[in-house]
């Protein structure tokens, strides 16, 4: 059979797209692999190595026999470890039993729509976002409401934005600093600004996506939202993972912390789902997360010099204007000097897509399009790469944008 039965797949399933991220990448791994001189820069991973100490938390946790069912919310040393970490780097006070494990940030945020959305309800997204916020939306059968920034703005959502786009049928807002795909960051002046718009919004709860936390740069300070405006901790879901701090993406450990109720009715879904996060991850990350944390600083400081390197070179490069983000590893350039311009293939640029396209095609440079992110026409790069593959990459940019007539 080459086709599915017509109407076998469900309505939700066929609302929503496959990551375009992962796509992107997949795709140039499979041109590697045929033999061609391919750069990828889609996937948003540190290419740094999970620490030692971590690694040798996992290796002991297997030998003790950690390798059993578990609690679904997760092991209770993680929970601990969780709870102390929001109280010492955010000042917010989490007991265990409010804190929550999951197989990844992404399941996070999945549960948390799906155990709360019903149809009809809005989620409000600030573009560009994550690939997956709108689609888990969509699957959950609500309603995606996209608010737009800009770089006149430093791609940070306005309070008068986010107060024209809430309605009475508005349940959530995700804010996820600093921003995958831009890398910005909201100052304390700025959340308190969105917080207070919150405020007197009873109705509307908060996902606070904080998984780029400890990548910020230039002595910018971090916050979040309860953190800055205790009144919005009843109705706040506060969530970070191991993955890019600790370089740890493939250990698919995302964590939360929230209402207790809340964290029942994602416990309720993960107990159906995935039954709990693998047992000899979450040991590792207790060890994350309780362990020495002096190799985040200098991290963070190597993030910051490629990003001054990648915003540099394609500022140098015809036809894109990149702003400098705050935090992330990710660059957001405008592509809007290549628009209606031709590509050495013939091809006139018509959009972003199309820009990467070609890109990818002419100079073996693996990008994302603006599109996927809801915002075009820009493009993402993901400078988590070594500083010769980001200096070769941008060099092989500027030749493509040199020869577009």
């Amino acid at each position: 059979m080459s086709e599915l039965p017509k109407h076998f797949l469900s309505k939700a399933i066929n609302r929503i797209q496959p990551s375009p991220t992962i796509a992107v990448s997949q795709k140039a791994r499979d041109l590697k692999a045929a033999g061609r001189d391919v750069i990828g820069l889609g996937a948003g991973e540190p290419d740094f190595d999970t620490p030692d100490n971590i690694k040798e938390a996992a290796i002991a946790a297997i030998r003790r026999g950690e390798t059993k069912y578990g609690p679904v919310e997760g092991i209770p040393e993680l929970r601990k470890a969780i709870a102390a970490k929001f109280k010492r780097e955010n000042g917010l006070d989490y007991k265990p039993s409010q804190t929550f494990v999951a197989p990844g940030g992404k399941a996070i945020i999945y549960y948390a729509m799906m155990a709360t959305l019903n149809p009809g309800d809005e989620v409000i997204i600030p573009a560009p976002y994550w690939v997956s916020y709108p689609d888990i939306v969509l699957l959950a059968g609500a309603k995606p409401v996209i608010v737009k920034t800009g770089p006149e703005n430093g791609f940070r959502l306005t309070p008068k934005a986010l107060s024209r786009a809430i309605t009475r049928r508005t349940k959530w807002i995700i804010l996820n600093a600093p921003s995958n795909p831009t890398g910005a960051c909201y100052s304390q002046a700025d959340m308190k600004a969105l917080t207070d718009v919150l405020v007197k919004n009873p109705h509307v709860w908060v996902l606070a996506d904080d998984m780029y936390e400890h990548l910020i740069f230039d002595g910018f300070k971090f916050v979040t939202p309860a953190q800055v405006e205790p009144r919005l901790y009843e109705r706040t879901l506060t969530m970070n993972g191991v993955s890019k701090a600790y370089a740890m993406t493939g250990w698919r450990i995302g964590y939360c912390a929230g209402p207790e109720p809340l964290i029942q009715a994602i416990a309720k879904l993960q107990s159906q789902a995935a039954t709990h996060a693998s047992s000899i991850a979450q040991w590792a990350s207790v060890e994350a997360l309780n362990g020495p944390q002096d190799f985040l600083a200098p991290r963070a400081k190597a993030f910051q010099e490629r990003r001054d390197l990648v915003v540099s070179m394609l500022n140098q490069a015809k036809h894109i204007k990149c702003p400098k983000p705050e935090g992330a590893f990710y660059v957001y350039p405008s592509c809007a000097g290549a628009i209606g311009r031709k590509a050495p293939s013939g091809k006139t640029i018509r959009s972003d897509t199309d820009f990467v396209s070609e890109l990818l095609e002419a100079e073996g440079v693996a990008v994302v399009q603006g599109e996927a992110f809801g915002l075009s026409p820009f493009f993402r790069i993901s400078y988590a790469a070594s500083t010769e593959q980001l200096e070769e990459s941008c060099k092989r940019i500027q030749r493509f944008t040199a020869s577009l007539r």
